[in-house]
């Protein structure tokens, strides 16, 4: 079962949205949650752990946001609220700013180099999503 099917299995309309670029919002903020938090996690493993606080930090900020991004957006109402516009936003900065925080370690943690590429998929797909909105 994927999100596709089971956003089309709901009952209510997805209020015009183009299915495809709600599920993969949805797939790219979940997943990234999962990586921010691994990430946050192999960098308390790294021997260099104290120069590593801030890219813990917003590792840990932004699995936070994306898992919050991709529970809010699961819930079909058949509007498009401006919360969801926000949050939406919030989780773009949010994943912008953990791609370029784990991307200055990408060349010496691969852990970073795999978060910043799930960061800069999340940060398209929610731009992409608040573009189909309007």
């Amino acid at each position: 079962m994927s999100t596709i099917d089971m956003i089309t299995s709901h009952p209510h309309p997805t209020g015009g949205l183009p299915v495809e670029l709600l599920a993969e919002a949805i797939d790219a903020a979940s997943a990234c949650a999962r990586i921010c938090t691994a990430c946050a996690d192999a960098c308390l493993a790294e021997e260099s752990v104290a120069e590593m606080r801030d890219c813990i930090r917003t590792d840990l900020d932004c699995a936070d946001v994306c898992a919050a991004t991709a529970s809010v957006l699961s819930r079909r109402t058949g509007t498009i609220s401006g919360a969801v516009k926000e949050l939406l936003s919030a989780c773009r900065v949010a994943c912008a700013t953990c791609a370029d925080d784990c991307g200055a370690h990408a060349d010496m943690h691969a852990h970073c180099a795999i978060c910043a590429e799930a960061c800069r998929r999340c940060e398209t797909a929610c731009a992409e999503l608040l573009s189909a909105i309007g």
